[in-house]
């Protein structure tokens, strides 16, 4: 199955310029987006509705991550999610220039706490994106037993349409 996403060039700009902000003690940001899912034959489209930043002090200090935050701030996340139902895609950035990669911490905790989305907002495609200055990429379940699929497009939408700004 195909997965594109579509993000409102004003939501973007909303969300990285809050990744980029420092914070007292996490190396990164993290962030949540929420998007309505429809689907055809062979393709799933992701259309983002909002973003949510992730409270200061929602944040647990971990020296060996970028960013730690606490069950508060998955809770406030679902909720936001639940109503209504949403696409619920954790969000974080690598900075620089060009297709970012997952790190192996990303990777294994993603796998952890993405799935566990499904049990808030059952039926919805749940994800997680990591951006680059100039980019995406990201995995989306479809169950909360399944494997992740990547996404395949990234289309930023608003005055300045910018088609598929991280394809592979």
């Amino acid at each position: 199955m195909r997965i594109a996403v579509r993000i409102p060039s004003s939501t973007l700009a909303t969300m990285r310029a809050d990744l980029a902000r420092p914070h007292p003690y996490a190396w990164e940001r993290v962030g949540f987006m929420a998007a309505a899912a429809t689907s055809s034959p062979g393709e799933l489209l992701l259309l983002v509705r909002g973003y949510l930043p992730v409270a200061d002090d929602d944040y647990v200090a971990a020296p060996g991550v970028g960013a730690e935050i606490g069950s508060e701030a998955f809770r406030k996340a679902l909720q936001w999610a639940y109503r209504p139902k949403s696409a619920l895609l954790h969000v974080h950035t690598h900075h620089g220039a060009g297709k970012p990669g997952f790190s192996g911490v990303d990777l294994r905790s993603g796998g952890k706490f993405v799935p566990s989305f499904f049990t808030t907002v059952p039926r919805m495609p749940q994800g997680m994106i990591v951006l680059s200055d100039d980019s995406a990429t990201g995995l989306v379940w479809l169950a909360e037993d399944g494997k992740p699929a990547p996404i395949a497009a990234f289309t930023q939408i608003g005055s300045r349409y910018r088609r598929d700004w991280s394809a592979s």
